[in-house]
This record gives structure tokens, sequence and C-alpha cells, in this order.
């Protein structure tokens, strides 16, 4: 059987997820979860990797979210089980202490936009189209959908998309904060490595103290906020890594980190 969910990594530290059922328009079935599951548990633990790219195979889809036709087949309580499944997983992916970048080559639908939402740096390719569809299909968003877009885009604007269930366009994703950066489908591979290495360049234990503390900051208030990044600085100071950067700096170097 095919493996439905591809993992390579590379010298730099980028690990490099494809959703790979191109046929089936890269939908989240069963065997693909089960496959993700497994490779986000691999990477979260794996202290060598240091930035993550999620993409799908084929140039026209990067998710259509879950896959119907299996959906079709199941009980209710099936169909509970898989949503619970694709919410774990959307839900581990963002809780990864390495960022995370979505580079959405295609159509994104339903789970398939939840999955991108759950990333934390979104770069597209100017043909895409985002979309939580699912009241068109009599549900709601159920991996994160109805939280994630107002807390990225805001309340009315995620209200009119998932009310109306209506298509995004690249353009118009950039324009509303759901993407960072809309690029030609031929640079979206090169703008997402450009990213990542970007990232992998500075200290990982200092960038997974900023995705906690910004994920985290943005959930409570000011007062609270301002003392988890206090605790996040603190974190740093005995750090190896900290004492490079201010090393590399006197010298005029480029730091070596090892995130220690």
């Amino acid at each position: 059987m095919d493996k439905q969910v591809v993992v390579s990594k590379s010298e730099e530290g980028i690990a490099y997820i494809q959703l790979n059922r191109p046929a089936a328009a890269n939908a989240l079935s069963l065997q693909m979860l089960y496959e993700l599951k497994e490779t986000i548990m691999d990477i979260k633990y794996d202290p060598y990797i240091r930035c993550v790219i999620i993409t799908g195979a084929g140039g026209k889809i990067f998710c259509a979210g879950a896959d119907l036709k299996e959906r079709a087949t199941m009980d209710s309580l099936q169909v509970r089980k898989t949503v619970a499944l694709i919410r774990n997983n959307i839900n581990e992916l963002e809780a990864l202490p390495q960022p995370v970048i979505a580079a959405v080559n295609g159509i994104a639908l339903g789970g398939g936009t939840e999955l991108a939402l759950a990333c934390d740096i979104r770069i597209a390719s100017e043909h895409v189209k985002f979309g939580l569809t699912e009241t068109s299909l009599g549900i709601i968003p159920g991996a994160g959908g109805t939280q994630r877009l107002p807390r990225l885009i805001g309340k009315g604007r995620a209200k009119e998309l998932i009310y109306t269930a209506r298509k995004v366009e690249a353009v118009e994703a950039e324009k509303i904060g759901l993407v960072e950066y809309v690029v030609s489908k031929d640079k979206l591979k090169d703008k997402a490595h450009e990213v990542a290495i970007q990232i992998t360049q500075n200290a990982p234990i200092a960038v997974s103290q900023a995705k906690i503390v910004i994920n985290r900051g943005c959930e409570v208030d000011l007062h609270t906020a301002l003392a988890l990044e206090q605790h996040a600085y603190d974190m740093t100071i005995p750090t190896k890594d900290r004492l490079e950067g201010l090393q590399a700096f006197k010298e005029k170097r480029k730091p070596i980190y090892k995130g220690e």
C-alpha cells in the first residue's frame, strides 16, 4: 500500500511533509490520518528538526478536507471518531515546538483550510482557493475552523466566510490576513524554503519559546501574557545558544546554534 504521507528531511533541519493522495484530492482518509499522526509525533521529538513545511502532492489541490466518499460508508459513531482523529492531528500539528509552514499548492477546502490555519505561516500559490464550506454540507467546521479563523482574520469576516461557505481566492486571502505570502506556482517551493531557512538560522530554543508565548499569549489578558513572555525569556537565559549569539555578535560572525 502506497504511503499517503511522504516525509523527507534536509541537512538544514527542515522536515517536508507531503499529503500524497493526488488522485483523491489529498483528502484526509483514515490511512492518511494515522500516518500523519505518526509523522507529527516523530517530528515533535526529533531534536534536529527546526522547521516543518507541509504541502500537497500534485499542483491542483493542497487538501480537500475529509474523505467524503469514505465517510459515506460510516455510521454516526465512526464519523465522530474520524472527526476526532482529524481534530487531534490538527491540534498536534499546531502544538509542534517547531514552526510549521503551510505551502498551499492548490485548493484547500474544509479540513484542508483548517490544516493550514493550524500552521504558523501560510504561503499560497496565486491560483489557490480557501474555503470553510461545511455549512453547505449541513455541518460546521469541526477541526478548529470556527476558532482559529476568527482569531486570525477577525470575527466578522470569519462569520461571513463560514455562514456563506464562500471560497476565497489567494489574493483576497492575503488581503484579509489568511495567508502571509502569495507567489506564483513555480516559486512556491522556493519561497517556503527561503522562509524556513531564515527560521533555521536562529536559535531553536528561542524560536520555540517565541511560538509558545505568542500562541498562549493571544488567549489571555495582557498582564498574564506579559508574564508568559517573561517566563519564556527566562528560559532562554541559561542556554548555550544565548552565549553563542553574544559571542558571534562580538566576533562579527554568523552564530552556530545547537539548540542547547
